[in-house]
Parts: structure tokens; sequence; C-alpha cells
């Protein structure tokens, strides 16, 4: 059995997701006798190819063009199919990022395989590989099975633990695939980047807040808490479309799906959209003045009190334990 890993890259450096896509596969290989084909596509980027070999990685192949320096979605998604093609691969893992999301039903598509989107876990039965995934807007879970020749596989960041590389570095192949102005019919016209900003996808810790706070100004609370917690500062989708927050910050069905170790959700009711995008993470915290509100269901531990009181205690607090 063959698996495709594709290995999410911006500006020349993997993205987290990068090594738990290729380890996950390297985990599915080891018990159907398979090998592992990472997939990398850019510009200028097969000298970090070799080291995906470090996560399980048996070779990796790259496709570069200096039009693959952005992302595209018609573009990657047609490398993608045309390399699992090219390979006879069996089986195509994707990470369920904004990139993943948009080019997995494309491949898909392309490929004629079923695709079982979000994945929080696989396991292997003989031959048989089951996903389980959230259903029912996080209430739920899943068994699945893709009955299709060729299967689709996104998995949600942060829930399958890549662990540290051995070191080893994997052979490189560069392989061309045609590609011509139509695979490239949306332009970027800007780029915009934060520094220093951590991303709430892959982010280990998130803060949260939501409309409790009741204004924009009041999240430098949250900024300090995430500041002392190295964490990355999160919002819910209220917060976003009142302008409070910019929307790479949104936690949820139309933000972003995250599974950070720690979640603290602050002043966030917890509507069923909210909870699709956080409840697999590994430890919840909510404080709410609600002793009712949704997002206590899913809290390991709840705090029931006024935001502005309780925060500024918190942070001391945790500023004291860690010393800073």
């Amino acid at each position: 059995m063959k698996i495709v890993a594709f290995a999410e890259q911006r500006s020349g450096q993997f993205k987290k997701t990068a090594s738990e896509i290729v380890k996950a596969a390297r985990t599915v290989a080891d018990q159907t006798n398979g090998e592992v084909i990472a997939l990398v596509i850019g510009n200028n980027v097969s000298s970090i190819a070799a080291q995906l070999g470090g996560y399980g990685a048996s070779k990796v192949i790259v496709v570069e063009d200096p039009r693959l320096d952005l992302y595209s979605t018609t573009a990657y998604s047609k490398i993608i199919a045309e390399v699992t093609k090219l390979e006879k691969a069996e089986i195509v893992l994707m990470p369920a990022s904004e990139m993943g999301k948009d080019a997995a039903p494309r491949v898909s598509v392309k490929l004629e395989a079923g695709l079982a989107a979000s994945c929080t876990a696989l396991t292997v039965d003989g031959d048989t590989v089951k996903a389980t995934r959230p259903v029912f807007a996080g209430k739920g879970m899943v068994d699945v099975v893709v009955t299709t020749p060729v299967k689709v596989f996104t998995l949600r960041p942060n829930v399958f633990t890549a662990g540290n590389s051995s070191g080893a570095s994997a052979s490189v192949e560069i392989v061309t695939i045609e590609l011509c102005d139509a695979d490239f019919v949306s332009k970027v016209t800007e780029v915009k980047t934060s520094s220093g900003k951590k991303d709430v996808a892959e982010a280990d810790i998130i803060v949260s807040g939501g409309r409790g706070l009741k204004g924009p100004e009041h999240f430098s609370m949250i900024e300090d808490l995430a500041e002392s917690l190295s964490a990355a500062v999160g919002a819910s989708r209220a917060v976003v479309d009142a302008g409070w927050r910019p929307h790479d910050e949104q936690v949820g069905q139309t933000g972003k799906t995250v599974s950070p170790s720690l979640y603290v959700a602050v002043g966030i009711s917890g509507a069923v959209q909210h909870l699709a995008g956080m409840s697999s993470s590994k430890f919840i915290i909510a404080i709410n003045k609600d002793k009712d509100a949704p997002i206590f269901t899913v809290a390991d531990y709840g705090i029931v009190g006024d935001a502005f009181e309780v925060l500024p205690a918190l942070t001391a607090e945790v500023k004291k334990l860690l010393g800073r």
C-alpha cells in the first residue's frame, strides 16, 4: 500500500502539520507493509524536503515552479492528484488546515476518491483503514470506512502527534507536472503577514474571548493571559463579526478547527458552531458568569464568575507560578 502524505509549507518552512501528516502515514504504513511518499509543493523547496525522512517518509517528491510560491487551489490540487496517479497510491493524507480543507475536495473529485474529512484517528484492521471523525457539529464521533480504490483523508492538526525527528533523511525526487495558465485562475494581489503571532490552528495552548468581554478594548486581558502562557489568542464568531478581532483568530465551524492541549474560553457561551471547532481540545477551561452556559458541558474545569475579576487574578497567578 502506497500513501501520499502532503506536507504543507509556507515560505520554505514546513508547517507543524507536515510532520504530523508524515508520521501518521508512517504509522499506517507500518501496519500495512506500506510505503510513505511525502509530497512537497512550492518554489525552491527541495532543500527542506529530505528532513521529512526523520518522521517516516520513504521518499519525498518535490514539485517546484515559481508560480507555486503562493498557494493556488487549482494548481495544488492538480499536482496532488497527478502525483497520486503516478505513484499508484491508494491513500492520500492531507492536513485539515485552511489549505487542506480547500484542496482536498478537489483532489477527491480528480481521483474519483471518497473523502473522510477532519479525522481525529486512523486505525488499521487488516488492509482496511478506518477513520474516526466528528459529526453533528462535534456532538458525536463516527467511525467510517472509505470504499473507493483511492481514499483521501484530512487529519485535524494537533491530534496526530509527530514526536521528535529521528534525524533520518529521505531520498528526494524532483517531479515535473505540466501546469498551464488555467491552473492559476486566481491571482494574489497582496500578502499580509503578522510577525510573531501564533496561529490558533497549530498552537498548543489557546486563550479565546467572546462577547462577554463587552468590547475590543478588553481583549488586552486575553492577550495578557495568552502571553503569560505562551499561547495563541482566539475569538468567537460573534467577536469577529463585530470587528473586534481579525478573522484568522476565529475558532469554530466557520473559522478554524483547533485541538490544542489547553483551550481557555473566556466570556464564550458555547454555541454549537463554536463547540464544533474546539471540542476536541485535550483540556478545556471555561470562564463565564452564566452557570448554565453550554460551554460548561464540554469543559474539564469551569469558573462561574465575572471575567473582569477572574482574568486579572488568574493571569497574576500564572505569572507567579511560571516566574514571568
